[in-house]
């Protein structure tokens, strides 16, 4: 048991977990966008996503040395170092519009992490700005990447789907601030801070709802995937409905974060 519970804390906290919910958003655009099967934006994204947030979240640590570095740590460390060398080799399969996009959102995330001025935080201690530099981050990967990789058309659907994938990231990312709110610096302005609990998760049942309904306005929109979302959306408002202060780590780190992935899955089913 002890084994099981070492190898599930590696897997989430070097971030294969959050990096595998990337990997499925972006099988999922390749899939409503009937994408040909180049799995080098998917690659590229997996691997991207363990290097940028294992140097969000462990970069102040290591840098400035506040705790001693661990064995565990120094795993991590490495395995990002060996996905660093992944990303390099998947970036250069790309388009060359890819690759410039692709620096666009590095640069945003060293502006979410590294202070670039002084005497000012980085951009992820400006107040109320976290959780939209996360989402547009999710969405531009996960949906502009693979749409710009495969010069694909830009129509009035890539628009309402840019929209979808943006709602669905926030939402998620207003549990894990209901769930974190406890240990949240209370500069950082979260949504739970600014406005309480309760009323954040009214706003996240208004935007399920708004998700849910958006897939109505696509050009074509398929009765399986509306059956799909239903479910989506449901098993999001579950979790939403149940984040408190006092739900374990792994509820939001790893089941949480999971609905991409059962999301993915249960459109490879209706296939």
């Amino acid at each position: 048991m002890k084994v099981f519970k070492k190898v599930l804390n590696f897997y989430i906290q070097s971030s294969i977990h959050v990096a595998l919910s990337v990997f499925a958003l972006v099988q999922i655009t390749d899939c409503m966008f009937q994408i040909p099967m180049d799995q080098a934006v998917a690659y590229f994204a997996f691997f991207g996503t363990i290097v940028g947030y294992n140097f969000v979240k462990y970069d102040s640590v290591v840098r400035t040395k506040k705790l001693q570095i661990r064995n565990s740590l120094k795993a991590i460390i490495l395995f990002s170092l060996f996905s660093f060398i992944a990303v390099g080799y998947f970036f250069f399969q790309l388009q060359r519009i890819t690759q410039i996009v692709s620096v666009a959102f590095l640069v945003l995330t060293l502006l979410y992490t590294l202070p670039f001025f002084p005497n000012r935080r980085n951009a992820r201690n400006w107040a109320g700005v976290k959780i939209y530099i996360v989402a547009l981050c999710w969405v531009g990967v996960t949906l502009g990447l693979p749409i710009l990789n495969a010069e694909i058309a830009i129509t009035s659907d890539f628009y309402l789907k840019c929209v979808q994938r943006f709602l669905l990231i926030f939402i998620l990312i207003l549990i894990f601030e209901i769930i974190d709110l406890a240990n949240d610096d209370p500069h950082l302005q979260t949504v739970p801070q600014q406005i309480g609990v309760k009323r954040t998760k009214i706003l996240g049942y208004i935007l399920t709802i708004i998700f849910y309904f958006l897939e109505f306005l696509k050009t074509n929109f398929d009765q399986k995937q509306l059956i799909v979302n239903l479910i989506l959306v449901s098993s999001i408002a579950f979790f939403l409905l149940f984040a408190n202060e006092k739900r374990s780590k792994y509820y939001t780190s790893f089941w949480v974060e999971s609905i991409p992935i059962i999301w993915w899955l249960m459109l490879l089913l209706i296939q």
